[in-house]
């Protein structure tokens, strides 16, 4: 990516300097580009990484302090963490306020491929055009499923620099016609063109194949129209369905669209795990895994456990009652609750002292054993970073030092989900078990797990078996799957939980104040994230009318789709 980034780099700096001048004599000049050489293309990588691998400072502050941990995955508020796990829950205008920059600023790169490639434009071509609208369609899918009504039918118009906010039902609408249009473009087309006008390398999800970017079209689809299913209002969403499912979906055939991490540009860039859990430094910028995802994973023996997360160090933790105050009126509420942890994850431990003021645990090594969400400040002391499980060394892996995890865009695997989740419905004509478990296959697939152990979980895990139940039995098996298997995708994973209810154990958000942070929640389950604090200067009018039709502007406020 290093290459392609440097070329794209430089044909801006032309676009820069020369504002007053045809880009097509420039082209021709013989100091510069040829014609040959130049191409939309090279407008194309940044956009691309940027919306799932963005620097680190969005992928600290958006990522893992917002959307991972409220999806559940990980979770800080160990004894050593520098965070409170009530971090998030609690709002923080600067946390915040990184998370809407870095979404609102993504449009702008998205919108300059697309007027590039338009007809008209500077590299007309319909195909490079194409992808743009689904790129356009992944970006609004996140945005407007992480804040609520944004711009989107005037963002990006010349001469409109206060654009309106849509509704969801509207933005929506808009994202399906825009792939809708994106496949009709491509139709049987396989490539964006030759030479230089193939995409290529340059495309870093899909690799130049016109096929997949249209399966992958079809299938956000499937997403956002069942997402869209029974909503008020809604009005679109089963003609979609139908229509989606009766067209190529990602499947296994194609695979999943995965973004390899990159290896060569630096965190500044595009960051990932391992950026902020090393350069960090310390044990306070360490996290650990949530409580819901390992009960899952090795209550079910899924072979994903062991790829997911590595097993609590273990050793001697000894807690001694302080001398006074709140902290030592709730010592032994909070000493059995960690106690009570350890006896629902069936680990091999002992307690010593249990009911004085000195209690020691002693913890078996090469145990998972995952940190409940939302513990409070007072709370954790008790929670010990070694009783609790940590993400896999390919999780939080080191740039240029080894296997690093990909960034999830699409798998095959929620196109299974999705199909089997229509079926239950009454939607289509697909067998619902047959895509569950083919959805596990795939999942398994992207984390390197062979058929063989996937078969052998989809056999013995009631998780993966949805021929018995009632229909909302079946659903929130299904919702947990995909729940699962956006490991790393937070901002997904969060959206099932809102738009299903499942898992449940985070849905109904807290109420134990003597364990866990209410945060400004009040303990309810986070629903949106609040807007940047700058829209409501620069675009205020439009802000007060979004929040006048939405509701407040506070994390409790739930989305049009939500559950």
């Amino acid at each position: 990516m290093k290459r392609i980034l440097y070329t794209a780099g430089m044909i801006t700096g032309l676009l820069l300097s020369s504002c007053t001048s045809d880009f097509n004599e420039i082209n021709q000049d013989p100091n510069g580009f040829l014609p040959e050489e130049v191409s939309a293309k090279y407008f194309l990588t940044e956009p691309l990484f940027k919306l799932f691998g963005p620097d680190r400072f969005p992928y600290w502050r958006a990522h893992l302090i917002h959307a991972d941990r409220y999806a559940g995955h990980f979770t800080f508020g160990h004894h050593g963490s520098w965070w409170s796990d009530g971090l998030s829950y609690a709002y923080n205008a600067g946390y915040t306020d990184a998370s809407w920059g870095w979404l609102e600023g993504a449009f702008g790169g998205i919108d300059n491929f697309l007027k590039l490639t338009n007809e008209g434009g500077q590299f007309e071509n319909e195909y490079m055009y194409a992808i743009g609208l689904v790129t356009k369609s992944l970006f609004y899918q996140m945005y407007t499923d992480t804040f609520g009504m944004i711009p989107f039918s005037e963002a990006g118009v010349d001469g409109i620099v206060t654009p309106k906010f849509d509704s969801q039902a509207e933005i929506y609408k808009g994202a399906i016609a825009d792939l809708d249009l994106a496949m009709q473009i491509i139709g049987d087309t396989e490539r964006t063109g030759v030479g230089i006008d193939d995409v290529a390398e340059n495309d870093v999800y899909c690799q130049g194949d016109l096929q997949k970017w249209k399966r992958l079209a079809n299938t956000l689809k499937l997403r956002m129209a069942l997402r869209a299913n029974g909503a008020a209002g809604d009005d679109f969403s089963a003609n979609a369905i139908n229509q989606a499912l009766a067209a190529p979906l990602l499947d296994d055939a194609s695979g999943s669209v995965l973004m390899p991490k990159d290896t060569e540009i630096t965190q500044w860039s595009s960051a990932a795990y391992g950026d902020i859990w090393h350069n960090f430094g310390g044990l306070g910028s360490k996290w650990t895994i949530g409580k819901v995802l390992i009960d899952y994973l090795r209550d079910n023996n899924d072979p994903r456990l062991a790829v997911y997360a590595k097993p609590a160090a273990g050793g001697d933790v000894t807690f001694t009652r302080p001398a006074e105050g709140e902290a030592a009126t709730n010592f032994e509420a909070r000493v059995n609750y960690i106690i009570s942890l350890l006896d629902d994850a069936g680990a091999d431990y002992s307690a010593t002292g249990v009911g004085t003021d000195e209690v020691t645990i002693s913890l078996a090594s090469g145990q998972y054993i995952g940190q409940p969400s939302r513990l409070n400040g007072q709370t954790a002391p008790y929670a010990n970073y070694n009783l609790f499980s940590t993400p896999s060394d390919m999780v939080i892996q080191p740039k240029m030092s080894g296997n690093m995890y990909p960034e999830i865009v699409m798998t095959s695997a929620e196109a299974y989900f999705l199909r089997a989740e229509a079926a239950v419905k009454g939607l289509g004509s697909d067998d619902a078990q047959l895509m569950m478990e083919k959805g596990i296959v795939e999942a398994m697939k992207v984390w390197g797990i062979g058929e063989g152990d996937a078969q052998t979980y989809i056999a013995s895990a009631p998780l993966a078996d949805i021929t018995a139940g009632t229909v909302e039995e079946k659903l929130e098996k299904i919702a947990v799957q995909r729940w699962i298997a956006n490991y790393t995708d937070g901002f997904e994973a969060w959206a099932v939980v809102r738009d299903t209810g499942y898992p449940a154990e985070l849905a109904q958000g807290v109420s134990d104040l003597v364990l866990f942070e209410p945060g400004t929640l009040n303990g309810a389950y986070p629903q949106r994230m609040r807007y940047g604090t700058n829209v409501q200067t620069s675009n205020g009018s439009n802000y007060q009318t979004a929040v006048s039709a939405q509701g407040p502007d506070t994390q409790a406020t739930k989305l049009w789709w939500a559950n």
